[in-house]
Order: structure tokens, then sequence, then C-alpha cells
């Protein structure tokens, strides 16, 4: 079956170039100029990856964003705008978007970042060795999406538990932050650099109840994700 792929474009001109371009590398879109209709489509069939502008008529593309992640934790999502403001970057990975990329992009990009996203889909549709990770305080269970604290549930986005896991996995190691974005993003470039700053706040939020762990930053290098008295 073909990868079915929902892309929200207001643009007639831009969405039938970028439609016919995704088209011609075999995948399967469903193009629609307005963020309600997108909304319908997307609860109407299922779809492998999102492509969102962020203007758009009647829902904006992050109105549009957080109904999706309410129904599906996991399909990623890839934001397409002009807007390259800073600010407008972080509230799209706040919301749970997996990619970003400013306008104007060429069509080699976008392919080379869905490829990514599909290719980590077929990676983690594989069963994972170790279901339930258990560390300080909380439980984490990666297939779940689920971070636990003393009973109290956290329901994760996909690339926050890939990013966890990734740090579980390297606990009390020195991680560069090329290394974690080419084994997490599988891109390194400035932008993805910058949500993985984004992702490590959130991350320090989620752990702040337990002392024990910490993400640290290391100066010229990248992070560490320790536990005391771990071995």
């Amino acid at each position: 079956m073909k990868t079915r792929i929902l892309y929200v474009e207001d643009d007639p001109y831009l969405g039938f170039v970028t439609r016919d371009n995704l088209e011609i590398q075999g995948y399967e879109i469903v193009h629609c100029e307005n963020g309600e209709k997108a909304l319908d489509c997307f609860l109407d069939k299922p779809f492998d990856l999102c492509i969102l502008d962020i203007m758009l008529p009647k829902m904006d593309g992050f109105s549009l964003a957080e109904q999706i992640r309410q129904k599906d934790k996991q399909i990623p999502i890839l934001f397409l705008s002009a807007k390259s403001l800073k600010e407008d970057r972080i509230r799209g990975f706040r919301i749970g978007a997996d990619d970003y990329i400013v306008k104007p992009f060429s069509i080699e990009e976008l392919t080379l970042r869905i490829e990514v996203f599909l290719k980590r889909r077929i990676v983690n549709s594989r069963p994972v060795t170790k279901p339930v990770y258990k560390f300080g305080k909380y439980t984490f269970q990666y297939a779940q999406l689920t971070l636990e604290y003393e009973g109290e549930v956290k329901t994760l986005t996909k690339r926050e538990s890939e990013l966890i896991l990734y740090f579980v996995m390297h606990m009390n190691k020195v991680l560069d932050r090329e290394e974690i974005l080419k084994n997490v993003w599988g891109d390194d470039g400035y932008f993805v650099g910058r949500s993985l700053d984004v992702f490590i706040s959130r991350l320090r939020k989620y752990f702040k109840k337990d002392t024990s762990i910490s993400i640290r930053n290391i100066h010229g290098h990248g992070y560490i994700f320790e536990l005391e008295n771990h071995q």
C-alpha cells in the first residue's frame, strides 16, 4: 500500500506543484486547502504523515495540529511555513510537531524529510526488547508513549518517547548534539538543532519531580542524562 499523506496548503499553485511532485515519488496525497476540511479528512481515514501549513483559512495549522495530536500521539507532523520566527517554531514543537521547514523549500528537502520519518516508523514498528524501563521514581513505557511518576501518567509524543529512549539507553554517558540529532531526528541541521533544545527543556520539566535525575549541558559537546547511583 502507498504511504498516505495529509497535505494542507491554501496556496493553490504551491499545493498543486507539491502534491504533483510527491505523487511522482509514489506517495498518495490528500490535499486540503483549509484546516476544517483537513480535520474532517483526518478523522475519516488513516494517514501515515501530516504536512501542515500554518496560515490557513477556517482553522490555522497550530489548531489543526492540536486536534490531530488529541486523536493520534504517534503520527509524524511536519510544518511548512513562511513564518520563521523562533516563537512560531517553539510553539509548533510544543504542540507536538516533529519537524518544521521554512518556505521557500525544495521538493528534494521535503522528500528527504518524509523518508526519514517513514524509515523511523519502520524501525519503531519492530518489537522493543525491553518494553518497560524503570529509573529513579519513573516508569517509562516506550511503545505505550507513557511516563509514570507515583501513579501519575504523562502521555508522550512519539518524538518525546524516542528521545527519552535514546537517553535511557545511554544513561550517564556524554552524548554529542549531532549524535542525538542524527539518531533521533535523522538530521543535524540548524532548525532541527533548535527543536532539540525545546525538547530538552520539556523533558527537564517532566523529570523535575525526582532530583536523582538530571539532563545536564556539557559545554562544547552536548548532554548527559544522569541518574544518581545508576550502575
